[in-house]
């Protein structure tokens, strides 16, 4: 007996209804960038692995999916190497190629590479799917779309503002209620400074970016294995807990940090782009312990929060310095953030937010009763395929209860009959799948009375 096929674990198919909700995502997201002026660009699913390595951190790196080499992968690898070859080494003689974990770091090749080819600034938009080799649980999947918009090639913190203006709409439009919350990395390496751990920036973004998980005696806990300090985890600890409005927690760290010239340039960025969005009724949370552990960050930092549905961030992003640098073009600032669809779906699932109209299934079906009937019936079809409703005919000349029986299993609002008595009217025979009310109309008015019931 075969085995019955399945599909890897943090995986999802998609059926018409699904594919048509994510359409409606994608479409609203795509229809807000247009907007703002951003322009969309593809990359390929598979990246070199010298691109990728290295850009996301030591835990990112252990969540790319590595590619084998094609061939024979094994060729100038002894049975010594298998068996004491540390697994990273192997992987590299072994892996020349990988699945991309986000498409922030492959837009940074993009426009490395085609740097002659773009006037800057550059806005860009990408929506394609990302993979990373995470346990599979609630809200976290191996293989997910991301929806990212980017501008590199100004400093100005006018796009951070509109960035957050493009979240606001798009949160907006689906009715979901967020909270979006801001912070600086500057901030964070002031903190790190002030506490007298700054060699452990990395370390302690990594820890706080994981406070909602895991719980704040965890983070402490992993402060410790990374050997920070009793001392500094405890100054820490006041910062961790800060509360009040926006104001006040400015307010309270310029004088936590005011020996810190870089913390106090990162308070500077934050009130900014805060007073700004104030402007356009745009509200944000400064939130100190928002960390983002993806370390080419440089500058301010978002995440949102669904306020109706406990999943994980649903959107995130911020301003990174340097990233093009490491492929050979130092000096490029840009600042990005992506919307994660497939939270975002479920989102919009629990809470039942999709507009009825959210469909592309089928309005019409015309019941084949035959040759002569059929060629009746085709060019009503093509008429109202051109005017906009989505028709279909049955295929085969089944019994009347076979096609009857189509139309309820796939939803199909109306059918439509073309006999003998309606062809020598010229007419068509328009039934109601819901109320079972029937009309005799003339193709001329068919359009209307779909539209109109």
């Amino acid at each position: 007996m075969s085995q019955k096929p399945s599909i890897p674990k943090g995986t999802r198919d998609f059926g018409p209804q699904e594919m048509s909700r994510r359409n409606y995502i994608f479409n609203t997201i795509r229809e807000v960038y247009s907007l703002y002026g951003f322009q969309q660009i593809e990359t390929p699913a598979m990246e070199n692995l010298s691109t990728l390595m290295g850009k996301y951190g030591e835990e990112g790196d252990k969540l790319l999916f590595k590619i084998l080499n094609s061939g024979d992968f094994l060729r100038g690898i002894s049975a010594e190497d298998l068996q004491n070859g540390a697994t990273g080494h192997l992987a590299a003689q072994l892996c020349e190629k990988g699945l991309r974990y986000d498409l922030t770091v492959p837009f940074a090749r993009y426009v490395v590479q085609h740097r002659e080819e773009l006037t800057l600034p550059f806005r860009r938009y990408q929506i394609q799917p990302v993979w990373r080799a995470d346990r599979p649980q609630k809200g976290r999947y191996r293989e997910f779309y991301q929806c990212d918009a980017d501008v590199v090639g100004s400093d100005s913190l006018l796009c951070e503002v509109e960035l957050m203006q493009i979240i606001d709409e798009v949160f907006r439009r689906f009715g979901i209620r967020v909270c979006i919350k801001i912070n600086n990395r500057k901030i964070l390496s002031g903190i790190a400074e002030m506490i007298g751990e700054a060699d452990k920036i990395v370390d302690i973004t990594v820890a706080i970016d994981k406070l909602d998980k895991i719980g704040l005696d965890a983070v402490n806990e992993e402060l410790r294995e990374d050997g920070i300090s009793e001392e500094a985890i405890q100054k820490l600890q006041p910062i961790i807990n800060l509360s009040g409005t926006n104001e006040e927690k400015i307010a309270t760290m310029r004088q936590v940090l005011a020996g810190s010239e870089i913390g106090q340039k990162g308070i500077d960025e934050v009130e900014y782009v805060l007073n700004q969005l104030s402007i356009v009724n745009c509200q944000l949370e400064l939130d100190l312990t928002l960390a983002r552990g993806l370390n080419y960050y440089t500058g301010c930092i978002f995440e949102v929060k669904a306020l109706d549905v406990e999943i994980g961030s649903i959107t995130g992003g911020g301003r990174y310095d340097n990233l093009t640098g490491i492929f050979g073009m130092p000096g490029l600032s840009g600042v990005g953030i992506s919307f994660g669809a497939d939270r975002i779906y479920d989102v919009l699932n629990q809470l039942d937010l999709y507009p009825e109209a959210v469909t592309t299934a089928t309005q019409v079906l015309f019941i084949n009763f035959g040759e002569k009937e059929t060629a009746y019936s085709l060019p009503i079809l093509a008429s109202l395929r051109q005017q906009g409703i989505r028709c279909e005919i049955y295929p085969d000349a089944s019994k009347m209860k076979k096609q009857m029986q189509y139309a309820n299993q796939k939803g199909i609002p109306f059918v439509i009959m073309t006999g003998e008595t309606e062809m020598a009217e010229g007419k068509v025979m328009l039934k109601n799948m819901t109320t079972g009310e029937q009309k005799l109309l003339t193709p001329d008015t068919l359009v209307y009375s779909i539209q109109n019931n």
